[in-house]
């Protein structure tokens, strides 16, 4: 089963007044130590799951789906695992050579790779990110609202349009900032055949 991380339809900030909301999501993002949520995810034929993501900086994050979708995406700061139990499959890729790089490295120089873009909707923050030396890895659009996290902002969800343009999107609801998050959250059972755990 193919996965196609995640994102929301949204826009933001006008471009004249870009570098402050730049440096306000920037804030936003490093403000961040650990965040949970509910999520509900969109694919590009419009099929709906849901699920809950937990993220703990540097790095670690988890996308557990609802019963029935036999998924787990774990990132532990390095690399980006999907267990698909259905078909016994792990497959992995670098933390680098995914949209979700500008949420899970907070050292990132986001300004590199990312712009804020217009909106017309009060309140509500757009960034859109693209690195420009792989175009392969797509483009990510991240929403972010006024809200009770770090530096006056809430993660609202992405919509990630990938090289294929394939559209996915993920709108997060219920989003929880600074609590505890153990090590067992990013940790997963091999479905191969006599797979340890990891």
């Amino acid at each position: 089963m193919r996965f196609i991380i995640p994102a929301i339809v949204a826009a933001i900030a006008a471009p004249a007044a870009s570098e402050a909301p730049l440096a306000q999501i920037t804030a936003h993002l490093r403000g961040i130590s650990t965040m949970t949520a509910d999520f509900v995810q969109t694919d590009r034929n419009g099929k709906a799951v849901r699920g809950t993501i937990s993220l703990r900086q540097p790095g670690k994050i988890r996308f557990e789906y609802e019963k029935g979708v036999p998924l787990l995406i774990v990132g532990d700061g390095n690399s980006l695992t999907m267990i698909d139990y259905s078909v016994r499959q792990v497959s992995r890729w670098p933390v680098g050579g995914s949209p979700l790089s500008v949420l899970i490295d907070p050292s990132k120089d986001i300004g590199k790779v990312a712009h804020v873009v217009p909106t017309a909707i009060p309140g509500l923050l757009m960034l859109e990110a693209r690195d420009p030396k792989h175009p392969e890895f797509g483009t990510i659009s991240i929403a972010f609202a006024r809200g009770a996290g770090p530096a006056g902002l809430t993660l609202a969800g992405w919509t990630v349009l990938d090289a294929q343009n394939g559209r996915s999107s993920v709108r997060l609801s219920n989003q929880r900032y600074g609590g505890p998050i153990s090590d067992q959250a990013f940790r997963w059972n091999d479905p191969r055949p006599k797979g340890p755990q990891k």
